[in-house]
C-alpha cells in the first residue's frame, strides 16, 4: 500500500498529470466570428423559428459558447406576416403591456398584433427566449425581422440558416 502512495507522489511532483483548462472567448474574438444568416418564416410555426433564432443569436450552435460574453450571429427573418401559430393560439394568446398611468394596461390578441405589426410577434418570443439584463439587451439588437420577403441586409451576403 505504501509502495501505490508513493507513486502518486512521485507523478504529482513530477508533474506528468497536465490539468484541463477551459477557454473563454472574449469579446474581441466573438466580434470578429460574427456571420449572417437568412430565415424565411413562411409556414413555419412560432415557437419552433423562435427556439432555432434564439440559440442562433446566442451562440449556443458554436463549440465556442460563452455564457457571459455575447458570440451570436446575426439573423434576418423576412416574411414575418406569414408565420403560424399552432392550435387556438391566434385568438387566445393576449400580449399586455402598461402604459404607466392608472389603468393603463393594454391587452392585445395574437390576431390583433398580426395585422398591426407582425414583425413583433417573432421579436416578443425570442426575446422571451433570450437573457434578461444587459447581455440580453445587446443580442436582441441582432434580430432583424421585416414583415415581406425583402430586406436591406443583402450586403452583408446573408446565408440560410
Amino acid at each position: 500500500m505504501p509502495n501505490i502512495i508513493t507513486l502518486i507522489v512521485s507523478i504529482i511532483k513530477n508533474k506528468e498529470i497536465t490539468k484541463m483548462k477551459t477557454k473563454f472567448l472574449s469579446k474581441e474574438d466573438a466580434d470578429k466570428q460574427r456571420k449572417w444568416y437568412i430565415v424565411d418564416a413562411k409556414d413555419q410555426t412560432l415557437g419552433r423559428l423562435a427556439t432555432k433564432v434564439a440559440s442562433t443569436i446566442r451562440g449556443k450552435n458554436k463549440p465556442t459558447f460563452t455564457p457571459h460574453v455575447d458570440c451570436g450571429d446575426f439573423v434576418v427573418v423576412i416574411n414575418a406576416d406569414k408565420v403560424r401559430l399552432s392550435g387556438n393560439k391566434l385568438s387566445q394568446k393576449m400580449y399586455r403591456r402598461h402604459t404607466g398611468y392608472f389603468g393603463g394596461l393594454k391587452e392585445m390578441t395574437a390576431q390583433d398584433l398580426m395585422n398591426k405589426a407582425p414583425e413583433r410577434l417573432i421579436e416578443f418570443a425570442v426575446s422571451g427566449m433570450l437573457p434578461s439584463g444587459p447581455l440580453g439587451r445587446s443580442m436582441r439588437t441582432k434580430l432583424k425581422v421585416y414583415a415581406g420577403s425583402e430586406h436591406p441586409h443583402t450586403a452583408q451576403q446573408p446565408q440560410a440558416l
